[in-house]
């Protein structure tokens, strides 16, 4: 079964000043590597004269994981924005930490913080969110049954996503994978084996939950 992840829900920025150096977070959601590289580049035009324009992305697809300093000192910008990432365990995401220089060197220290927290500022702005791997299933009952057959659905946590009035009453749900088999056996107790839930595909979808991402 494919893991759950995070990610970040919107693109977004946020910003912030250290020692009269502007600091502007940007982050989106992306699915592969070109959409990465489309909104690094449309941040690099949009601050073309900013004194540095830093980016690391983590894709799920083949793992992939980048970032760049862009001229600030190795490892002081790009890695800690890829940390911040890493060790939140967020995926399919891109961020563009832009510099716009103040006159005050920061130093090495003050560099690595400064990029990591504009790379969480960005993730709080984007709003981290959980994405679950969940089954798509449908279930047919009589409209006498539909009652308790859609609140035993929900009460076990599934969420309805359609209901199609026919001759009968088509369900459409989707559910967490470990709870399909606890639900059949919940539709066959209330209708006496009349009813199942079955599934033929799976699909991501979103948390409502948002989570804190960390330094």
């Amino acid at each position: 079964m494919t893991k759950d992840y995070k990610t970040v829900q919107n693109e977004a920025q946020s910003e912030f000043a250290e020692k009269r150096s502007r600091f502007i977070g940007y982050c989106k959601p992306v699915s592969n590597e070109q959409e990465a590289v489309d909104f690094i580049n449309s941040k690099r035009g949009e601050h073309w004269n900013a004194t540095h324009n830093v980016y690391a992305y983590s894709l799920r697809e083949g793992n992939i994981k980048r970032y760049s300093d862009d001229g600030e000192p190795s490892g002081t910008a790009g890695m800690p924005v890829l940390d911040v990432i890493t060790k939140n365990e967020i995926y399919d995401v891109c961020i563009v930490v832009t510099r716009y220089f103040g006159g005050v060197l920061l130093g090495t220290g003050g560099l690595v913080r400064a990029y990591s927290q504009g790379a969480k500022v960005a993730l709080e702005a984007g709003n981290v969110v959980m994405m679950q791997n969940c089954l798509i299933c449908q279930t047919r009952c009589s409209y006498n049954q539909y009652g308790k057959v859609s609140s035993l659905i929900m009460e076990i946590g599934a969420v309805i996503d359609d209901t199609v009035y026919e001759t009968d009453v088509l369900i459409k749900f989707h559910i967490k994978p470990e709870n399909l088999d606890k639900l059949n056996k919940q539709l066959a107790d209330a209708t006496s084996g009349e009813i199942q839930a079955t599934s033929d595909s799976e699909k991501y979808f979103m948390c409502e939950t948002a989570v804190k991402p960390n330094n």
